[in-house]
């Protein structure tokens, strides 16, 4: 594989890196439970017919309110979604909906924060130049495979004809979530809303991530550096995490946590039916708009997918057929690039390229702005643009300025290719959806399907710079910041493949990808070791391959190895679906595995460390607490606190408190041991005992008295600590719902869990959506599932017509038209 390292955005060293580091009253009939796989909410009557402008949709909700929606028609079927998912999450939406329309400050104080930390009027500043600009409508106004396909336009646009009919026949001020009950904000929602969310989603691992230094960037001759954004530190209540080993370089998501996900696709090798299963473990926040909403999708002869989609879009972005199931993974490669201007002497708003000078773009963007005392005004910005994409203001000095070049920029195209997906029953199809539309924006996909057959692939939009580029391109650190690549050049411009669907991409020749029948696996580590026996080689260094594997990743590929060999303690050898389900909630804590013992004799030779403020701690009783513990990061585990505190501390000196450090050469036996010789180690087990003791915090204290949601313990912790069931909480998280998080209310990480069997005689698939179907507080289902994360038990999906009649609890609702 080539050495050249791509442009990398350090996720915390710098304002560039840590900016990019941090998406009619109801007539009511008779209808049977018989009818089909359809549902009504707990807000819903029991059975219903609703009426509008030609759509006709059912929808049934089984167990913990889990919609399945039919229709004859994409236009039908997004009306049903669209209308169940407003039943469980309209406030958040309307949330989306006001921030993605630049209007935050019109109803709310533009000083305050949007959910992703982001200032309101920065916020609506960089969106309303978005809609201003008619960036969305452009994309929408071209066809497919560029623009939308006529179906999913039909369904966006009966998605929010369904929300709408929802909110006209509840009322604003008849709402049952007290979120956004007769809030001004809240109103009817356009088709153009939808695409503008999925156009935000698409661009999370770009200018979204950075909007606030585009809507603030202001040249220094017109009044001076603008102020750092607010995407440089973590938003207000972000649960504390180390630094180094997560985030890594190249998440999708600007991180504020350790954004990731787990995927295995496990082949007829390794399965003890020769069979094939996936496993599906997306780690996103559990506050905003990043949340999933479960659901099953069917037009007969057409359509039948199962799974959960991002909130507000109107497809399953991860999911199963009757014979294919996939998953994604936060990929590693960067999906924009940052480039440095070289600014004409005299003039900040002109950039010299190939000698020639340019001159920037400007656009003039007006925002309404609510005053303390109620009346409306009008601020006015001007945004900064240049041949490479937004000017940011992150060092905007009088010699050189940034701008970031997001190759999902011109991207609509994701949808279509979820549609083809969703549509899937073979890894064939899947693949030729992939070529087709080149549009999943920033993620890896692991896949199965009943021929027992695996496949990975990073078929991400990855900005087209090649090595060769990169050896001229890739500038000198600036300040401490690698990779920023030369903007006085064009030659340093992104080039087009032959095979690539737009120009600036690597097409699907370039792309890293494997077919295996044992498994592949992805933990947000690169593409390199998707499977140990066959790394991955010989792809553009911008996919940024060969980088240290994290803990987190070794967890999982050993999990797999120790299953595969019946080594783990769960039975004979092979993945069976119950083994699949205890080993992803095992929860083991690898950081612990490695380093338990050794922190034990060291505190044991060592009984009385000194602190970073130079007091002597008494630590013979946490010898104790470690001593007992059993590794595990259950609700119960007692010893978990006091490690994840330890070992946050440990992470504070850097790696050399590995007595073995990381050896490519062996990416599951390294690092190992803990340098308890080191005082500086001594001293991050003295701080973690200091800082518990000062907090009033027991070192024994539960795993689960600290980390809840709305009161329900949690398992889990960062997997950067080692942890493969990510879960960061406090104890206060979840107490405000799960549309806007308050100081100390955020949580993060294992979301939507899938464990899928695919059999001859179908899916046999078992589910947990961690924090339920809504984000409204006083909704049944907004815990409900909770509950069951916390006690390891899982939900057993209802996929065919057979199976959802069964359920005893099963609520229809017929829409027609």
């Amino acid at each position: 594989m080539a050495e050249t390292r791509k442009p990398t955005w350090r996720q915390r060293s710098t304002p560039l890196g840590r900016l990019a580091s941090g998406m009619a009253a109801l007539c009511l009939t008779s209808v049977t439970a018989a009818l089909l796989p359809a549902s009504a909410s707990a807000a819903a009557p029991d059975t219903g017919s609703l009426h509008d402008h030609g759509y006709t949709a059912q929808i049934g909700r089984t167990e913990y309110g889990i919609p399945h929606i039919q229709a004859q028609d994409y236009g039908s079927l997004g009306y049903g979604y669209g209308y169940a998912f407003a039943q469980d999450n309209l406030c958040q939406l309307a949330d989306q909906v006001v921030t993605l329309r630049g209007e935050r400050s019109r109803y709310l104080d533009p000083s305050a924060r949007a959910s992703d930390g982001t200032p309101n009027l920065a916020s609506d500043t960089y969106y309303q130049g978005l809609r201003r600009a008619g960036t969305v409508q452009r994309l929408l106004d071209r066809p497919a495979p560029l623009g939308p396909t006529a179906e999913l336009r039909r369904m966006v646009e009966g998605y929010a004809a369904g929300y709408n009919r929802y909110l006209r026949d509840t009322g604003v001020a008849k709402l049952p979530d007290p979120t956004c009950r007769g809030k001004a904000w809240v109103g009817p929602i356009t088709a153009l809303d939808l695409w503008s969310l999925v156009y935000d989603i698409n661009g999370n691992a770009g200018a979204e991530g950075f909007k606030q230094s585009i809507a603030t960037a202001t040249p220094p001759a017109a009044g001076g550096p603008a102020e750092p954004s607010a995407l440089t530190a973590p938003a207000a209540g972000a649960p504390a995490v180390p630094a180094a080993p997560v985030a890594p370089t190249g998440s999708a998501v600007p991180a504020k946590v350790d954004l990731g996900s787990n995927g295995w696709a496990l082949g007829r090798d390794v399965t003890r039916g020769h069979d094939s299963m996936l496993l599906a473990n997306p780690h996103l926040p559990w506050i905003g708009s990043h949340r999933f909403y479960q659901v099953q999708l069917t037009i007969p002869g057409e359509l039948d997918v199962s799974g959960a989609g991002l909130y507000g879009t109107p497809l399953v972005e991860i999911g199963h057929t009757r014979n294919l199931a996939w998953t994604h993974t936060t990929s590693y490669a960067d999906h924009a690039s940052l480039y440095r201007l070289s600014l004409v002497p005299g003039d900040p708003t002109g950039y010299l390229v190939d000698g020639k000078a340019e001159r920037m773009g400007r656009q003039t963007v007006p925002v309404t702005v609510r005053g303390a005392d109620g009346r409306l005004s009008t601020v006015t910005r001007t945004l900064y643009t240049s041949r490479y994409g937004p000017v940011l203001a992150d060092q905007w000095t009088g010699t050189n300025a940034y701008a970031i070049r997001d190759v999902n920029a011109d991207n609509l195209r994701s949808m279509n290719e979820w549609l083809a997906m969703d549509r899937s029953q073979s890894l064939a199809q899947l693949q030729q959806a992939h070529r087709t539309y080149q549009g999943v924006p920033w993620t890896y996909t692991i896949a199965t399907d009943t021929s027992g057959t695996t496949y990975f692939t990073d078929s991400s939009t990855v900005p087209n710079v090649t090595d060769a580029q990169l050896k001229r391109c890739a500038l000198p650190a600036v300040h401490d910041e690698p990779g920023i690549l030369d903007g006085s050049t064009s030659a340093c411009d992104l080039g087009s493949d032959p095979d690539a669907i737009v120009p600036g991409i690597f097409g699907p020749a370039n792309q890293p990808k494997l077919t295996r029948t044992d498994y592949v696996a992805n933990s947000n580590n690169d593409s390199y070791l998707a499977n140990l026996d066959a790394p991955i080689t010989g792809y553009p260094s911008m996919y940024d391959g060969g980088r240290e594997l994290g803990l987190r990743p070794q967890l999982g590929l050993r999990m797999i190895a120790e299953r595969r060999n019946g080594t783990d303690g769960l039975g004979a050898p092979g993945f069976t679906l119950p083994t699949l389900q205890a080993t992803m909630l095992g929860d083991r804590d690898y950081g612990a595995e490695l380093g338990r013992d050794d922190a034990v004799a060291m505190c044991r030779a060592n009984p009385d460390p000194t602190a970073t403020d130079g007091t002597r701690v008494d630590v013979r009783s946490a010898c104790d607490i470690l001593a007992a513990w059993d590794t595990r990061v259950d609700p119960d585990s007692r010893g978990a606190v006091l490690w994840q505190r330890f070992q946050q501390g440990l992470f504070g000196i850097g790696h050399s408190w590995w007595r073995v450090p990381y050896d490519p050469a062996q990416p599951l036996t390294t690092p190992r041991g803990i340098n308890g010789d080191d005082a500086k180690v001594q001293g991050a087990l003295a701080d973690a005992v200091q800082g518990l003791t000062a907090q009033k915090i027991p070192l024994d204290a539960a795993m689960g008295s600290v980390q809840r949601w709305a009161g329900v313990p949690l398992p889990g912790c960062s997997g950067g600590l080692g942890c493969f069931n990510a879960v960061q909480a406090t104890p206060t998280s979840g107490s405000g719902g799960g549309t806007q998080a308050g100081p100390g209310d955020s949580a993060y990480g294992s979301s939507f869990v899938m464990a899928t069997e695919l059999t001859p005689q179908g899916p046999r698939t078992r589910t947990i959506l961690t924090y339920g179907e809504s984000a409204d507080p006083t909704s049944p289902h907004y815990t409900d599932q909770t509950v069951l994360f916390s006690h390891k038990q899982w939900v057993t999906e209802r996929f065919t017509d057979a199976e959802i009649k069964a359920d005893p609890q099963l609520r229809t609702t017929v829409l027609h038209g």
